[in-house]
């Protein structure tokens, strides 16, 4: 493996933002799995939870930010002996000609690779060969995003077009749907590989939520995730 530095996010101790826990959303809601937060985002969602990762007129990058070689970050994954990563950030996709290296190295150890990433930055040919998974969530008018931010049409095509990728919706409204159903239609995707997931960073509002998100699920044929980390322990770093 090429020794590539990588910008990652930090745990509260100042340790780096790798850990064990259980995969919280999505299609492998429930999986044990090893963390791996790279800081840096290309947008500015308004209800994002991991904003200590881009947001930097409330956050200070010198704190939040650890870089690391890819040998030092695969050797902190192999401690944990679970042979499931899932990347996460921010938006690990800014870092991909460093991160694929790394990613590569643990696909040859067996590893299944997922990806989280916001679709608007398509995989390069490392990447698309590295990764099991691409967990594709692209956002909504709700993130106060700007639309030609955070919809990319080459990029989205490329994810579509991929067997690996499921698409994971942030409602925060019923009418959100709406926007969901849209984007579905353009880039052709599947409606067994689209996940609905109520926003919202409180037990209280993922159950509320959940009651909503579950009859458009069941109208439209879509999947339904909660988000099961923050039912079982809030929202913490770490988790």
């Amino acid at each position: 493996m090429v020794s590539k530095e990588l910008k990652l996010s930090r745990q509260l101790s100042g340790e780096p933002e790798i850990f064990h826990s259980l995969q919280g959303e999505g299609h492998s809601i429930g999986t044990p799995t090893v963390f791996l937060r790279l800081a840096l985002c290309n947008l500015t969602c308004v209800w994002c939870d991991t904003k200590y990762t881009w947001d930097w007129a409330n956050f200070d990058p010198k704190t939040e930010i650890l870089p690391l070689t890819s040998e030092d970050i695969e050797e902190r994954i192999l401690r944990y002996d679970c042979p499931h990563l899932v990347i996460t950030g921010g938006e690990p996709m800014m870092q991909q000609d460093a991160l694929a290296p790394l990613a590569l190295s643990l696909k040859g150890r067996g590893f299944y690779i997922e990806v989280e990433t916001n679709g608007t930055l398509a995989p390069n040919a490392d990447m698309e060969q590295a990764v099991s998974q691409w967990n594709v969530s692209p956002k909504l008018a709700n993130s106060g995003v700007d639309a030609d931010k955070r919809e990319i049409a080459e990029s989205l095509t490329a994810f579509a077009a991929s067997e690996k990728s499921y698409f994971k919706f942030v409602l925060s409204q019923p009418t959100d749907v709406d926007e969901v159903l849209t984007l579905v239609e353009r880039y052709a995707i599947q409606p067994q590989r689209v996940i609905l997931m109520p926003q919202g960073t409180t037990r209280k509002a993922i159950e509320e939520g959940s009651q909503w998100v579950t009859d458009l699920c069941t109208k439209h044929g879509f999947r339904f995730s909660s988000r099961m980390h923050i039912l079982l322990w809030g929202d913490k770093r770490g988790r």
